[in-house]
């Protein structure tokens, strides 16, 4: 049986705020900026005066497609190029996935396969061994060392089961998990990672 290293699944949170940043940066990250508006200028028609300028008793326009006319263009609208990216310092991040893992551990919701435990590609034996975890029906996050082919084949068919490398953890996935689930490797190579000691 794997023994957990307390500096990564030990922790005492005391408050969620750097969680809480991290969970953040990732959404923030995760979002595209597709949304865009047309301008005054961009709006199709609007090239004729609506009415000459004096005279009529009305405001002066000089385009229809003026930002307080309907169907004119918008003021200050998504241009389709806004940047909603978020940094968090690269030791800040680590931390959080350390905290996050620590309150996932607090609350027995970390798991590490035996080497006993081979996954031959097939979906079957995937679903066995959480099955055999009473992990099924749960929203597992598998922590791999490698995407391998037999474990890509054996969890890619699993609506429940999201696979991801050790390296490439975060506080978004595992906080949203019912269980993590390591394998040795995984759980090595993940511990490596998060004290600064990989490669």
């Amino acid at each position: 049986m794997a023994t957990l290293n307390k500096d990564v699944f030990g922790l005492t949170v005391e408050n969620h705020e750097l969680i809480k940043l991290a969970y953040d940066a990732y959404l923030a990250n995760s979002r595209s900026s597709h949304a865009k508006t047309l301008k005054r200028g961009e709006v199709r028609g609007g090239g004729k005066k609506p009415w000459r300028q004096k005279g009529t008793g009305r405001a002066r326009f000089g385009s229809t497609r003026n930002p307080i006319w309907r169907h004119g263009g918008v003021a200050f609208g998504r241009t389709g190029e806004e940047n909603f990216t978020k940094k968090l310092a690269k030791n800040s991040k680590r931390l959080a996935v350390r905290q996050a893992l620590s309150m996932k551990n607090a609350d027995k919701a970390v798991f590490v396969l035996g080497k006993e435990v081979k996954l031959t590609g097939k979906t079957k034996d995937a679903v066995k061994v959480l099955k055999d975890m009473k992990l099924d029906g749960k929203n597992v996050l598998a922590v791999a060392a490698e995407k391998t082919p037999e474990v890509l084949r054996s969890t890619n068919n699993l609506p429940n089961v999201k696979l991801v490398r050790a390296t490439y953890l975060n506080v978004f996935d595992i906080m949203n998990a019912d269980a993590i689930v390591f394998s040795e490797a995984a759980l090595k190579a993940t511990e490596n990672w998060l004290l600064g000691e990989e490669k």
